[in-house]
């Protein structure tokens, strides 16, 4: 690969990823108001991609995470299991009464001019009294490791999530791994212990580790606090706002070699315009745009993520990674759910331009 991002070439685990596992409850298109039954999708940001890249891409793929011995933990690691997902977890005892608890995090579809809505409960979540020292990394990276990655979405959880992410990144780093961080930035989640300015502390020392960096506009000013762009894109959909601010990520973080984010307009709930770009070592990468029509968009970033990383991983030119993404990333809004029901067949059929004409 034409980068300065060495990749390891073999490794008894492909990628782990450390975060919290969460269900999400989804009632389709009816608000959780009017609610009167849900499907239950298992999810997590940090977990997505490790899923994706398992049961899409065939990789190896684990996750050390937090798992509540209780019918609901039951419920999420027989779906990791189904994922194909090797799990490293610290196991917690729930008490019958209040906890510790796997979070739910509940979003409706939403539909046409209506969009969707998200919130959550994460109250006593086992995940976020996870802290360093919780997990044999030496174990874990034994047989080799290849990329390590987590997120801004575990490591907003707690004072002792960002220290056990930066923990985590030493020994894969240590193991010869790419160290990825998806900034994920969620306001409502670093609020309740500190704010934007503890999330720009705690992210500094996280991303100071990092390889490959995955954020848009947003994400880069709140979570890094880099300033924003002088120039106003055009549209959601044009990338220059978000190229003019690598110069300061890079300036600030000069160990960062890839910056990759999805490009969405949203034009209704179900109607968005798709595209994705990347900054690698001092080359921009772009995908061309499609226009989407979506059944269930969470997930969509994650499936980017994992689709860009399975390139870089199978050793495709930058560019070639970038339409990976984006395609996974598309295929991933038409499926109900967090992660994937995509083959890799046909991520790259749909990343060299096919349609939806009907497979026979």
């Amino acid at each position: 690969m034409n980068s300065d991002l060495s990749v390891p070439s073999h490794g008894a685990m492909d990628f782990v990823s450390i975060g919290a596992l969460v269900h999400r409850l989804d009632p389709g298109i009816v608000p959780f108001r009017k609610a009167t039954e849900c499907k239950i999708h298992v999810s997590g940001g940090e977990y997505n991609v490790a899923a994706n890249l398992s049961d899409c891409f065939q990789m190896n793929a684990g996750i050390a995470t937090a798992l509540v011995d209780y019918p609901i933990g039951d419920m999420i690691a027989e779906r990791v299991k189904a994922m194909g997902v090797r799990p490293f977890y610290k196991h917690f005892k729930h008490n019958g009464v209040n906890g510790p608890n796997m979070a739910t995090v509940y979003s409706d579809q939403g539909f046409g001019v209506r969009a969707p809505v998200v919130f959550y409960n994460r109250s006593n979540e086992a995940a976020a009294q996870l802290k360093p020292g919780d997990f044999d990394w030496n174990s874990i990276f034994a047989g080799g490791v290849r990329w390590f990655h987590s997120g801004g979405i575990f490591a907003a959880l707690s004072e002792t999530t960002g220290e056990l992410i930066i923990e985590g990144m030493k020994a894969a780093k240590k193991a010869g791994a790419v160290i990825s961080f998806d900034l994920n930035f969620r306001e409502k989640l670093w609020n309740i212990w500190g704010g934007q300015k503890k999330a720009v502390e705690v992210i500094h020392r996280i991303v100071e580790n990092v390889d490959v960096l995955v954020g848009n506009e947003e994400d880069l000013q709140k979570g890094l606090g880099i300033p924003g762009p002088e120039v106003a894109a055009k549209s959601k959909l044009d990338p220059s706002t978000f190229f003019g601010m690598i110069d300061n990520v890079v300036a600030k973080y000069p160990n960062v070699k890839v910056v990759a984010t999805t490009l969405r307009e949203v034009h209704s709930t179900n109607r968005h315009g798709w595209g994705a770009v990347a900054w690698v070592s001092g080359k921009t990468y772009a995908s061309p745009t499609v226009d989407l029509h979506v059944l269930d968009r969470v997930g969509g970033g994650d499936g980017f993520a994992s689709g860009f990383f399975y390139g870089l991983l199978a050793g495709e030119a930058p560019e070639e990674a970038v339409k990976l993404g984006w395609a996974h990333g598309a295929l991933l809004t038409t499926f109900p759910g967090d992660t994937t029901m995509a083959t890799v067949d046909q991520v790259r059929a749909f990343a060299k331009g096919g349609s939806a004409r009907i497979q026979r």
